[in-house]
């Protein structure tokens, strides 16, 4: 893998690592295809315990990569679908990972990061990283990344911040329920490593069935719903505010609503 570091201690902790810092972690296609291979991995890997979701650099991940959405503009709507597909697909197979899946955010989430912390079953951050669900920015909604977000803050506290691309702190991604805690940077791996430590005296049926058992009592994010974010992200696609939204961060210049 080439976007991606994945490593595991004897323990049977694993650790899959965004690698791609000079990019802020965004969610390219190579990204997106990688991520979903790693995650099937890890389900099929008995000898793994836990899954520790990382990331190099400033950022924890930028959301999606704009070269990608440049690219999804300019297909026709077939190919829209198929490629919003891949990352619905990556986002459900982290999401219903047979193991412990815990977000170590070292930086800022956005967007799409913002979705990767969701689809955590615990996430804890620096106490120094920002966050937000940035998309209307450009003119496109956080739609395939929605259940999950949704999922893990509940529509009411969602409403706070899924329409108006505000960014806001760790204290406050807190208080929303996107991270369990916000600890200093130096403090990061030692938080992580107590979240690790107790499923390693569990029986590792039993955590994958408890964790099956809790999505299925939660909200439904079946085929039916995660096929009708698809087709909302790719209907967003074809709208002139998206077409303006992206050109306009590509010319580095405000769009025409601002």
């Amino acid at each position: 893998m080439e976007t991606l570091e994945l490593s595991v201690d004897t323990r049977g902790v694993a650790t899959l690592t965004l690698a791609r810092p000079e990019k802020h972690n965004a969610l390219s296609a190579q990204m997106i295809a990688e991520l979903t291979e790693a995650a099937n991995r890890l389900a099929s890997d008995d000898t793994v315990r836990v899954v520790v979701l990382a990331a190099q650099g400033k950022s924890f991940c930028a959301g999606g990569d704009l070269s990608w959405m440049q690219a999804q503009m300019a297909a026709d709507a077939r190919t829209r679908f198929v490629e919003a597909r891949k990352l619905a697909e990556m986002l459900n197979a982290l999401n219903t990972l047979p193991k412990p899946l815990i977000g170590a955010l070292q930086g800022n989430a956005f967007g799409g990061g913002v979705g990767m912390a969701s689809v955590c079953d615990v996430a804890i951050g620096v106490d120094s990283l920002r966050m937000g669900l940035t998309e209307t920015r450009l003119g496109l909604i956080p739609a395939t990344i929605g259940p999950y977000v949704i999922a893990r803050m509940g529509e009411a506290r969602a409403r706070r911040v899924f329409m108006s691309a505000r960014l806001f702190d760790a204290a406050e991604a807190v208080e929303l329920g996107l991270l369990a805690r916000a600890v200093p940077a130096e403090a990061l791996a030692e938080a992580i490593e107590a979240e690790v430590q107790p499923y390693l005296s569990c029986a590792p049926g039993a955590v994958a069935s408890a964790k099956a058992l809790v999505r299925s009592l939660g909200p439904t994010i079946d085929d039916a719903v995660i096929d009708h974010t698809i087709q909302q992200l790719v209907s967003r696609w074809e709208t002139e505010e998206a077409q303006e939204g992206i050109a306009a961060f590509f010319d580095k210049r405000k769009p025409g609503w601002t």
